[in-house]
């Protein structure tokens, strides 16, 4: 176990603010009170203008850096200049609107992450009133989705996972080259997972479970809707999801089935 406690500690979070002050101060501090033996440093970006956190009484027990985009940028741009040279050993993507429901989930996910056939690691999400959130999720076809939003029908692959909170090795991450910054707020996770399952990788769920609020932004602005709707159509006409088509429906690196570990 010696080598995973040492990626607890080496362990980098990425955190983005959109205006989330009140969100992000109790996850700080969640992390702070609950997972400082896990977590070395913590980047906060802040992409529009905000106060900073207040540290509590005995200050963040991990290096918190905090930077101010001059204009906002996008999901995958914030998380890719924040972790961009990381050091540590394991890196983290992390919503703002996550709790951490009174436990620390890094040693958990580290573990999970830490296996060379595992592209990252995730926690169970739950929402408020402690239901199972589809944080899992089958490859966004039309029809899929169609099924899915139209229909109503439960999916049963898990083909990518949400990056609400995700745990990995730099390794992979620095392989990978982070996100695609070419797309703006949506599917940026729909394509870092399919670009890690091209590659051999697994997707594991780990023995943690989270909250996480997962406001729906596209299904009540407009121009969220607008971004959706345009990731999407990039996310089909890209190689990518082209290959991740033939691939994921069967083979060995074929998808699991949501629920299975």
């Amino acid at each position: 176990m010696t080598s995973s406690l040492n990626a607890e500690r080496g362990l980098v979070v990425s955190l983005i603010s959109h205006g989330h002050g009140p969100w992000v101060q109790a996850l700080l501090q969640d992390l702070a009170r609950l997972c400082g033996a896990s977590v070395s440093r913590v980047v906060l970006t802040l992409n529009l203008p905000e106060a900073e956190p207040q540290a509590p009484a005995g200050g963040w027990p991990f290096l918190l850096e905090i930077r101010r985009n001059a204009s906002p940028l996008g999901f995958g741009a914030n998380h890719n200049r924040a972790l961009r040279g990381a050091v540590e050993p394991m890196v983290c993507v992390l919503n703002p609107d996550v709790s951490l429901l009174g436990a620390n989930p890094f040693p958990a996910l580290c573990e999970a992450a830490l296996p060379a056939d595992v592209g990252c690691a995730y926690p169970e999400q739950v929402d408020g009133r402690g239901q199972l959130q589809d944080s899992e999720r089958e490859l966004p076809s039309p029809a899929a989705l169609w099924r899915r939003r139209v229909l109503g029908h439960r999916e049963h692959r898990v083909d990518w996972v949400n990056a609400a909170f995700l745990v990995m090795r730099r390794a992979v991450w620095d392989a990978l080259e982070g996100f695609d910054e070419g797309y703006f707020m949506y599917c940026e996770d729909v394509d870092l997972s399919l670009r890690m399952r091209l590659r051999g990788l697994r997707l594991h769920k780990g023995a943690a479970r989270v909250g996480h609020v997962g406001q729906r932004d596209s299904q009540r602005r407009m121009a969220y809707l607008a971004w959706h709707v345009r990731s999407l159509w990039r996310l089909w006409r890209s190689p990518v999801y082209r290959q991740a088509r033939s691939l994921l429906p069967g083979g060995t690196r074929g998808p699991h089935t949501i629920g299975a570990p």
